[in-house]
């Protein structure tokens, strides 16, 4: 598999007290030679919090998480790759649930402790026997795998590992976030990204770290897209063991929250981005800022209308400054604007403004922005205080390629 031209290089993670990893190799799908299976065993006492897919179609361990988040503790979790189990009726959802079972009896701890993923193709029943086998393969191998190995176990069309780390000051306590996250393609997330999980040493209440999570998540993996679509399968979990001894963060006026929450927000930006920087068959990363809307959720909207475009991804696939394809996606956005209010840019460039062309225009900045790894445009709408940014890849003949022959 060709590594993305956008790779970042594996950051160094410190490990995360109350965090055991073990990975292994089940075998869900045929050729795959990377362990498919990661489990994860977590100190008594952390607290978990979670965004879910608001996909129709789910799958059972999606359906599984969000009854167990209401629990508010976790002491596993354990993560599937290579076949997704959703769609799958009756057969999955039995799978699903006697593997986590399996990992409660191995960690003697409650199944409403235990929180799942899997990732893959969809459709494909996961085989129980393989699931189970699997789940006490990495329970053996507790202890000898680390953040970098659970992120290639997760992966499935992931050309490079994606991870990251931050650190915040909680009074005299200094805590440390840590996260791994896997996405390619199937990536529009709506309430969370491919899968996601962080792991926190802070000591946070789960109502608290829910609240912390849900607010991340809608400036960070609500906001990228590499092809509009959201996948069955789409989870982030944050667990906080509690191991580095402060103070719990019970609500925003915890001396510390706010800190902890700009950590994670940080947190979950750099994995966000990483995401599309792996975008199947990219080789742009694109940001595209709205301003002048008539409110944020109306500039989000018609920035994911602009990311989501084909035209306006291939034409930055090809270098061609085609602003005009912005302007019918703002158009089709459906959302207020202004035809003669409104201005475009490209980079530093402005290319129109108040409806036409600026007078003088000279493409060639343009198209030497357009020729790097990092594109940026800009619209300003003209109406309002609204502002919103989000990113996406550009749209290759690669991403056909890849998913023509996902399956085989």
């Amino acid at each position: 598999m060709t590594v993305s031209p956008l790779a970042l290089p594996f950051p160094d993670l410190a490990p995360i007290a109350g965090v055991r990893i073990g990975t292994a190799r089940t075998g869900y799908k045929a050729g795959r030679t990377a362990d498919d299976v990661t489990l994860v065993e977590l100190a008594p006492g952390t607290t978990v919090a979670g965004v879910l897919t608001r996909s129709r179609c789910p799958s059972p361990e999606v359906e599984l998480c969000a009854a167990r988040l209401m629990g508010g503790r976790a002491r596993a979790l354990v993560v599937n790759a290579g076949n997704s189990n959703a769609f799958t009726g009756a057969a999955g959802r039995a799978a699903a649930e006697a593997q986590g079972v399996r990992v409660a009896e191995l960690l003697g701890c409650g199944v409403g402790e235990v929180f799942q993923a899997s990732t893959g193709v969809i459709g494909v029943p996961l085989p129980e026997a393989l699931a189970l086998a699997g789940a006490a393969a990495a329970f053996a191998a507790l202890g000898q795998g680390d953040f970098h190995a659970a992120t290639l176990a997760i992966g499935t069309t992931d050309t490079f590992p994606k991870a990251a780390t931050t650190a915040a000051m909680l009074g005299d306590t200094r805590v440390t976030l840590t996260g791994i996250v896997k996405g390619s393609g199937m990536i529009a997330p709506d309430m969370a990204t491919m899968l996601g999980f962080l792991f926190t040493d802070a000591a946070v209440d789960p109502l608290f770290l829910q609240e912390a999570l849900t607010a991340a998540t809608a400036k960070t993996f609500n906001c990228i897209t590499v092809d509009g679509d959201t996948s069955t399968s789409d989870t982030v979990l944050a667990f906080a063991t509690g191991a580095a001894g402060n103070a719990p963060l019970a609500n925003w006026q915890s001396p510390g929250a706010d800190a902890f929450a700009a950590a994670l927000a940080d947190l979950c930006s750099q994995l966000a981005r990483a995401v599309v920087r792996d975008g199947e068959g990219a080789t742009r990363l694109i940001e595209i800022e709205v301003t002048g809307a008539a409110s944020d959720a109306s500039a989000h909207r018609i920035a994911m209308s602009i990311a989501n475009s084909p035209l306006v991804k291939t034409a930055i696939a090809g270098g061609d400054a085609n602003w005009g394809r912005v302007v019918m996606a703002v158009g089709k956005a459906g959302e207020p604007a202004d035809r003669d209010r409104l201005g475009i840019r490209f980079g530093t460039t402005l290319v129109a403004s108040e409806g036409a062309v600026v007078p003088g225009y000279d493409e060639a900045p343009v198209a030497a922005h357009l020729a790097g790894s990092e594109v940026s445009i800009g619209v300003e709408i003209g109406l309002g205080p609204g502002r919103a940014r989000v990113w996406t890849c550009d749209l290759t003949h690669g991403y056909i390629s890849i998913n023509a022959d996902y399956r085989s």
